[in-house]
């Protein structure tokens, strides 16, 4: 029951406090009844309840993933091309012109990481956004199903789009792999010249070609680094943070390529219920 607390100043007008579970409405002053306030607060309620219920859960999961796995590929993938750069210039050639295509690639590739964090970004926002449109709570509150032929055409355009950036981005994590593989098969090498009793091979001839993966032309030299050198060489803070940057990028786009697959499914789910139970025709 509503509890009437007014102040003495104020006993002879209509002034009423409804003590509610967590807070208090007062209202001084009006000829609303103290009932109606208990009506409001029902309905938010029940507002807050339909909005939970109809969230798009799997397009926020999706969302922050991708936001996640972009930021950790661009920011790592970034720092560590830096690192690479360094370690050719500084151990594998002498000469630039040796590495000069190199260089050119890797700022390229920088230019793109920039470009491919802010699109992602805003593309992740706009799915999102095109998840709540499509999930029970607008459903519930403007009528079941109820949905418009431009509603139908904008989420088959996210369908497609996604769809077609899934696989380009299953082709960027294949090459992201590459540099993990290159830093894995040096540290290994490492390994093997620290603990020579585990190889019958001499510890001269082991050996990381550059010029094997393609990193530098053929005629660069050295162009490979071999022995204790090498050893020296991965030793160093700068080749251990390269190569777990490497790693990290790696994860990075995993987690992004994650979320490219469940907002396909989700964007491809949401267009077949508005496609197939959808009776709206207006623009």
């Amino acid at each position: 029951m509503p509890t009437l607390e007014c102040s003495q100043h104020l006993r002879s007008t209509s002034c009423a406090a409804i003590a509610l579970p967590s807070y208090k409405f007062v209202a001084c002053h009006l000829s609303v009844p103290p009932a109606v306030f208990l009506g409001l607060h029902t309905r938010l309620l029940e507002c807050c309840a339909r909005c939970l219920v109809g969230a798009p859960f799997a397009s926020l999961v999706a969302t922050g993933l991708c936001f996640f796995g972009v930021a950790l590929f661009c920011g790592c993938g970034h720092e560590a091309l830096t690192g690479t750069e360094k370690l050719i210039e500084t151990y594998f050639s002498k000469n630039f012109q040796d590495y000069e295509y190199l260089i050119n690639v890797i700022h390229a590739f920088q230019y793109v990481i920039y470009g491919t964090a802010s699109f992602f970004f805003l593309y992740g926002a706009l799915l999102l956004a095109e998840g709540f449109y499509t999930t029970g709570a607008v459903r519930q509150i403007f009528g079941d199903y109820k949905t418009t032929i431009c509603g139908k055409g904008l989420s088959a355009t996210f369908v497609g789009i996604t769809y077609a950036l899934t696989v380009v981005w299953l082709l960027v994590f294949a090459c992201s792999a590459v540099p993990v593989y290159i830093y894995f098969n040096t540290w290994t090498t490492c390994q093997s010249i620290a603990t020579p009793s585990k190889t019958s091979a001499s510890i001269g001839v082991l050996c990381a070609d550059a010029r094997m993966y393609g990193v530098l032309p053929w005629n660069a030299f050295p162009g490979k680094v071999c022995g204790s050198n090498l050893l020296s060489i991965c030793k160093t803070a700068e080749f251990q943070m390269t190569f777990h940057l490497f790693i990290a990028a790696f994860v990075g786009a995993a987690a992004t390529l994650v979320s490219l697959l469940t907002f396909m499914i989700a964007a491809t789910y949401n267009f077949a219920v508005l496609k197939l139970m959808g009776r709206g025709t207006k623009f």
